[in-house]
């Protein structure tokens, strides 16, 4: 049955059917929330809601904070999750953060193991949070170093920490606001990087990962859903 006429008013004229047939539920909710019925509410929420509806980012440092430092891990067989990483995944998942994960492998310069060798070891790392209920949305690493043994490696990046490049990069990617993105590492490099890119940076001392991060995430994360 079709409730609605070409000059006719939501509340007055087919929410009252709704009622009287019992085809009219509701829920309460203690998100925000516009009512963009009016002119002035309209143009308040066209620039509220860019504001609301970009995502907070959560960015991890691989070695030493998603999987224990066993020193230039290059394969799954040496790949150690932290313990609570695939949680803290999960937690910044279901609050609706992205999730990202910014690495060096120097280990490709020093020839202990190839690019190709990165990217299945993140592949599967991307597999792994899935399965536990999290996601990891983007990768970026970075397998150059000035003293690289490997000749097409050995040079300066500006995407090595303490430079910022991954994390800019994926800023621009992802449409990032910097001001609502927070960056967990464990060395005083990540803390760098993530400064020179805008980024709050929170040095993990090792321990469980999800522990650590939850406030941190309760502590940037106002107004997003638990």
């Amino acid at each position: 049955m079709d409730r609605t006429t070409a000059v006719c008013s939501l509340e007055r004229d087919v929410l009252p059917g709704l009622a009287r047939d019992g085809l009219l539920r509701g829920t309460e909710s203690a998100g925000w929330f516009i009512d963009i019925g009016i002119p002035p509410d309209l143009e308040r929420a066209q620039s509220e809601l860019p504001r609301r509806l970009a995502r907070p980012a959560l960015f991890l440092d691989r070695d030493g904070v998603c999987n224990i430092d066993h020193g230039w891990v290059g394969t799954r067989d040496r790949f150690e999750w932290m313990p609570g990483a695939k949680t803290a995944i999960r937690l910044a998942h279901a609050r609706g953060w992205h999730v990202f994960v910014v690495t060096n492998q120097s280990g490709v310069a020093r020839g202990l193991y190839d690019e190709a060798a990165v990217q299945d070891l993140h592949r599967w790392m991307l597999e792994e949070a899935l399965r536990a209920g999290g996601t990891v949305d983007d990768v970026r690493y970075c397998p150059f170093h000035p003293e690289a043994a490997v000749p097409a490696y050995r040079r300066s990046s500006s995407w090595r920490k303490p430079q910022p490049g991954m994390i800019l990069d994926l800023l621009r990617a992802w449409d990032l606001d910097p001001g609502r993105c927070v960056l967990v590492g464990d060395q005083a490099t990540d803390m760098a990087a993530a400064a020179a890119a805008g980024v709050a940076g929170h040095l993990f001392p090792g321990g469980d990962l999800a522990e650590f991060v939850r406030p941190v995430l309760d502590s940037h994360g106002a107004g997003l859903p638990a």
